[in-house]
């Protein structure tokens, strides 16, 4: 047998092997509703279309979860077609606003990519680095207990060298840890009492706030710098696209001719235009 043709068997097997391993599903089809298909796109664009599930989740654990929800749809949409439903005048008039919403939607997304670009979102960080000022950051965990007696216990038993974290894991009713935060960020009553401590030392009277009673542990202290663009980048973005939407209508209603009427029909002036 011809040596390139052999080859070119052997690629020709190697690239539908390769075609089926990709393959999601069964062919690329999640579930078969009464003949209707559901593929796994369809699964996966709802997926990427909602970023807090998809910061959480994998695609995995979400199409394990969401597969029946989709054929619980498919079926219900199909009794909807049995009904008739899309010749009604209800459908007919919530699809007209469905798709008005839709196409709002979507041309905005379309304004904030065109105009939030990445040196716009750098240029604001850069402003923001050079406005910044340090404050005195403490790290801290905590305690809450509801009495001041619990409270007061647990104070004696981490005078007796009983670990913090297992008196926390026994008595509070709130997560141990609070991380870094600035003195303006918690309660006035747990700031001041916190804010002149030291590092590694714990409070030796409980500290009433309108949660509760703390005991609380330093663990660092240091001077606050200014959060890298990374980290900040997605609330940046949204502060351009605020302004990037607010210009856009301005210059929408400027350039649109608004007639206005009252309920009985008589004219309302219009706003000046700006």
């Amino acid at each position: 047998m011809d040596k390139k043709y052999i080859a070119l068997t052997l690629l020709g097997s190697l690239m539908l092997n390769a075609g089926n391993a990709c393959a999601e599903g069964k062919d690329g089809i999640a579930a078969v509703v009464n003949g209707d298909k559901i593929t796994v796109a369809e699964i996966r664009e709802a997926y990427k279309a909602n970023p807090q599930i998809k910061d959480r989740v994998s695609f995995e654990q979400f199409y394990n979860k969401a597969l029946d929800g989709f054929i619980s749809g498919k079926m219900v949409y199909q009794q909807a077609q049995k009904a008739k439903i899309e010749e009604t005048p209800e459908y007919k008039a919530q699809l007209k606003l469905a798709k008005e919403e839709l196409a709002r939607k979507i041309y905005m997304e379309k304004e904030v990519d065109k105009k939030v670009t990445d040196s716009e979102i750098k240029k604001l960080y850069d402003e923001y680095k050079e406005t910044f000022k340090s404050e005195k950051e403490m790290k801290a965990k905590h305690i809450l207990v509801d009495d001041e007696k619990t409270a007061k216990d647990i104070i004696a038993k981490l005078q007796k060298g009983e670990k913090f974290d297992d008196l926390a894991k026994k008595y509070s009713k709130d997560k141990p840890e609070l991380g870094y935060f600035t003195k303006r960020v918690m309660v006035p009553e747990f700031s001041n009492a916190v804010f002149k401590m030291k590092k590694g030392e714990f409070s030796k009277t409980p500290i009433k706030t309108q949660f509760g009673y703390h005991v609380v542990m330093v663990q660092d202290i240091r001077d606050s710098k200014p959060a890298e663009l990374k980290v900040i980048k997605p609330q940046l973005r949204a502060m351009l696209a605020q302004n990037v939407l607010a210009e856009s209508f301005q210059e929408t209603a400027h350039n649109s001719k608004i007639e206005k009427y009252t309920l009985d029909g008589k004219t309302l002036e219009a706003a000046p235009k700006k």
